[in-house]
């Protein structure tokens, strides 16, 4: 074994602290672009003030009557849905109307500034595991495949041959067949590398049998979304490539979570995302079956699932209709970042509560988001902890667990395992994308300052 880390993970033997010419001329040209493109828009609102004042009119109106399709039914929905397409095509044309140039430029610049705010800042806003790690090739790796995670997806890479090709022994699962037992009895046989081509649920189920026995991980993105492969830095297109892993790679220890006696990689879901997921018909028609049920999870005569919990400050928790418990925080400071965690081995776990109450509190949720400050709306919370317990008065609660859909006995206990999984990955491999960007416009500006004065964009 040899210590040092590769180029793809961000943390490259001689990283300099002092970024290159190259760097900060690009961040002095993201700093010009931004400026001027701020410029352009303020030339523009302050030519055709009432422009201005309608659109924000307008959107208001959409949002507003868009959550008042969202939660009713019959006449009221189609009304509203017709009313906030009206105010989309009016928003649509207020811009038509105006200077074509002048909005053009302003979206150019912003590209341009997003550009080069990627070459300024590099890898350098990412943290550097302190294990990471290279290691040889596994001696007898066995890689689990689910051919039915992702409509097919393994099938389809030739994922099957792409193992036997590498070294690495396939084992295809059968319908009615127990992945976990499959990995323990490879890793019983003499597996000292176990993989898992599937989706999150699947990855959960052969992570707990690895964590257990201290053998090394493998992560191949086979399933739908696979956000456990995408917060390990891993290409999720490139499904073959992962099987890198097993060759010389690298390794490192990241955090894993339970509920109850269940593990977890991503994240356990209550409330209305939990009820929509455990719906008939949610897996084959996800966008109609959640509006068949908004109305009776987020209208006025809802009843909210009673999640008791205590906050942040250690009081108990005021009623909400979302609540999300995370293996290691996400990043939702903005609409744009969220759905991501920069880093898994945080040691603790992540929460985040929603209540929206309104159409007027989701309008002032989604103005929030979309400013990079969705920790101010008032109905939002984030904290970290180790440990949490969620009670009920129902005997059970529906809990999405990785996506998969769940009923569990109360109470719900949640815990974080610090460092509990040995994940091998290729030398390929990237940070986070959450960890790779600032985490919103302040962060951003103040990082290009700092490279165009010489120093890492870190504070």
């Amino acid at each position: 074994m040899t210590t040092g880390v590769p180029q793809g993970l961000g943390a490259a033997p001689g990283r300099s602290s002092s970024p290159s010419t190259t760097r900060r001329l690009a961040a002095a040209g993201a700093l010009l672009a931004v400026a001027a493109a701020v410029v352009l828009a303020v030339i523009g609102l302050l030519s055709d003030p009432l422009r201005l004042v309608a659109t924000v009119v307008l959107i208001g109106i959409a949002v507003a009557v868009g959550w008042a399709a969202l939660v009713h039914r019959g006449v009221i929905r189609v009304v509203a849905i017709v009313v906030a397409v009206l105010c989309i095509v009016g928003v649509v044309l207020l811009f038509g109307f105006g200077d074509p140039l002048r909005t053009v430029s302003v979206f150019v610049l912003v590209g341009l500034a997003l550009a080069a705010t990627r070459v300024a800042m590099g890898h350098d806003l990412a943290p550097v595991p302190a294990d990471l790690h290279r290691v040889g090739p596994a001696r007898h790796g066995v890689l689990l495949i689910n051919p039915r995670s992702g409509d097919g997806k393994a099938e389809r890479c030739g994922l099957e041959r792409h193992a036997t090709t590498c070294g690495v022994r396939p084992v295809v699962l059968a319908p009615g067949e127990d992945v976990q037992e499959l990995a323990e009895r490879a890793i019983a046989d003499g597996a000292d590398v176990i993989g898992m081509a599937g989706g999150d649920g699947s990855q959960a189920l052969v992570a707990d049998v690895a964590r257990r026995h201290d053998v090394p991980f493998v992560v191949v993105p086979a399933g739908t979304r696979n956000h456990f492969a995408l917060d390990l830095g891993l290409d999720r297109d490139d499904v073959p490539g992962a099987l890198a892993a097993f060759g010389p790679a690298v390794e490192r220890r990241v955090d894993v979570a339970e509920i109850g006696d269940r593990l977890f990689v991503n994240n356990a879901s209550l409330g209305v995302y939990a009820s929509i997921v455990q719906s008939a018909g949610y897996r084959e028609a996800k966008v109609a079956t959640a509006a068949r049920l908004a109305p009776d999870l987020l209208g006025a005569r809802r009843r909210r699932v009673g999640l008791r919990f205590r906050g942040a400050d250690g009081k108990q928790a005021a009623p909400v209709d979302v609540m999300l418990v995370s293996n290691g925080a996400y990043r939702m400071e903005g609409l744009t970042g969220a759905g991501t965690r920069p880093r898994l081995d945080s040691g603790e776990l992540g929460v985040v509560t929603v209540a929206v109450e309104s159409a007027f509190d989701a309008t002032r949720m989604l103005a929030a988001g979309a400013a990079g400050l969705l920790h101010r709306f008032h109905g939002y919370r984030q904290w970290s902890t180790p440990e949490l317990v969620v009670d009920s008065d129902e005997p059970e609660l529906e809990v999405g667990v990785d996506g998969e859909a769940l009923r569990l006995p109360v109470p719900l206990r949640f815990r974080a395992l610090p460092g509990a999984l040995r994940v091998r990955l290729p030398t390929t491999a990237t940070a986070a994308p959450a960890a790779l960007g600032p985490a919103g416009p302040a962060e951003a500006v103040a990082g290009l300052v700092r490279v165009l004065g010489g120093r890492s964009p870190r504070r």
